[in-house]
């Protein structure tokens, strides 16, 4: 199942680490958590905090241990497809949650949301299209559902960002679900 992941950081520093997680399942299922920082996690960043208005002060009250928080993602995603706006960025992140929390780094992948919305019109509009057409049509679709999302900021929450790009995503298909029937009626 498609599993939309966000992360909140620190930083965008090279000693950067995630302080905030959240995921949304395709089919609406989300969960999400502050990230109480690791011991040696000291990078932090006024702006960022500005942005995401978490203070690092209650990371440390409040936020789920991060050991824990990794052990609940191995738990919960292996064996989903994982996606990310920012892919790079997260898997920095996740990666670095991952090796805190003595854990393969490696055990959670990403990829990007952009793939992921491509790849939904493409097989939604496949057989509808001609092949010749395929790829220039969701190109199309992709970019008309993509100005309408462009109204929409990014909130710097881990789950608000996560929902957008599901909901997105869903947008995608709703497009393309709606042109195949279009082009499908005689």
């Amino acid at each position: 199942m498609l599993v939309f992941l966000d992360f909140e950081a620190s930083s965008l520093g090279k000693r950067s680490y995630p302080i905030e997680v959240a995921w949304i399942f395709e089919d609406g299922e989300r969960e999400a958590h502050l990230i109480r920082p690791a011991p040696g996690w000291t990078d932090w960043d006024e702006a960022a905090e500005a942005m995401h208005h978490i203070a690092r002060a209650t990371l440390e009250a409040q936020g789920t241990p991060h050991d824990e928080v990794a052990r609940r993602m191995i738990d919960r995603l292996s064996g989903h497809d994982l996606l990310a706006s920012a892919p790079s960025w997260d898997g920095k992140w996740l990666s670095a949650l991952l090796r805190a929390a003595g854990l393969p780094r490696h055990a959670l992948r990403l990829r990007g949301t952009d793939e992921a919305r491509r790849a939904c019109a493409a097989a939604i509009l496949r057989g509808v299209v001609p092949p010749d057409r395929l790829s220039a049509t969701v190109a199309d679709l992709l970019a008309v559902v993509e100005a309408r999302a462009k109204a929409r900021a990014p909130v710097h929450r881990a789950l608000a960002d996560a929902e957008d790009e599901w909901a997105h995503w869903n947008a995608v298909r709703a497009a393309a679900q709606e042109q195949a029937a279009a082009l499908s009626r005689p």
